[in-house]
Order: C-alpha cells, then structure tokens, then sequence
C-alpha cells in the first residue's frame, strides 16, 4: 500500500535522478488548458477552465489502498490520450485520401501505474490498441503525429516555479 510520505519520498528520488534528453519544444501557442489540484492530492480535487470548464473528485484506487470513489490521474490521462490520439489518427487519414478508413476507429488506452524499474519511484506505462482500422502505415504516422505520443516518447518541456 502506498503511504503519501513514500509517495513523497519516492517522488524526491526520482525527480533527482532524471536523465536529461533532448525534447520537443513548443514553436507557438495554439490552446492553452489550465488546472488546479487542491486538497490532498490523489485524495482532493481537480478543476480546469476552458469553454466547458470540468471539475473531478479525485480518490486513489481501491487496488493501491484507497477509497476508489472518485476519478484518478491515471483515467483522466488514458481519455486525453485516447482521444487525442484519435484525432491524429484522423487528421493524418484525411491527409493521406484515406479519411472513410478512419471514420469509424476506436481507440483503447490504458494507463498502468506501477514501480519505476530504472530507479526509486513510480513510473507509467501506457498501451494503445486500435480498433477498426486496417491500415497499419495510418496507425505509425497517428503515433509520429500525436502529441501526447510525441511528449511520451520524446520528452516535454516542463517549468516549475513558484507563484
């Protein structure tokens, strides 16, 4: 069971111990999302502005010792995943004259949270499966086009500061 100090702990660790790797940086800004957290983390709330601003409880996982009666970081990250792996999916059939091959796609993510193999902490692993679609060159550009499998795979610009 994870306890907030060994999550704590754990997260020092790793934050520390990150290779650092050439990224994908930001050129210009399309849309930019904000969210808040508040509360006791795992445990509080999440809310975030936009045209239709959302708001989620959040409670961790009956499986890793918690109450499990609300939304967890980890399916609010598979749904933009998946959602926005769609859209690349779409966007690059479309380009390609094949738009009808990707009308009807489903795509399946699943988000695993787990113990870091490579050092102290917790680490994520996520499995995308594709359904309805034929076309496995649409697929591999979907994934070179998306930008969560972009950030995933080539890293993302993070700034921490302090309000």
């Amino acid at each position: 069971m994870l306890t907030a100090a060994t999550s704590r702990l754990a997260f020092r660790r790793s934050f520390s111990a990150v290779p650092r790797r050439s990224i994908v940086t930001v050129k210009d800004t399309l849309y930019v999302s904000n969210a808040t957290a508040i509360g006791e983390g795992r445990n509080g709330t999440v809310k975030s502005d936009g045209d239709v601003p959302l708001s989620f409880k959040l409670s961790t996982p009956k499986s890793i010792g918690g109450k499990g009666d609300g939304q967890n970081p980890e399916q609010l990250f598979a749904m933009g995943y998946a959602s926005c792996f769609l859209g690349a999916l779409q966007f690059v059939a479309s380009n390609a004259g094949k738009k009808e091959a990707a009308a009807k796609a489903k795509i399946h993510s699943s988000v695993v949270l787990g113990h870091a193999a490579e050092m102290d902490g917790f680490a994520l692993k996520v499995n995308l499966k594709v359904e309805g679609i034929e076309d496995e060159s649409l697929i591999k550009a979907a994934h070179e086009f998306c930008p969560y499998s972009r950030a995933l795979r080539h890293g993302v610009e993070v700034n921490v500061s302090k309000v």
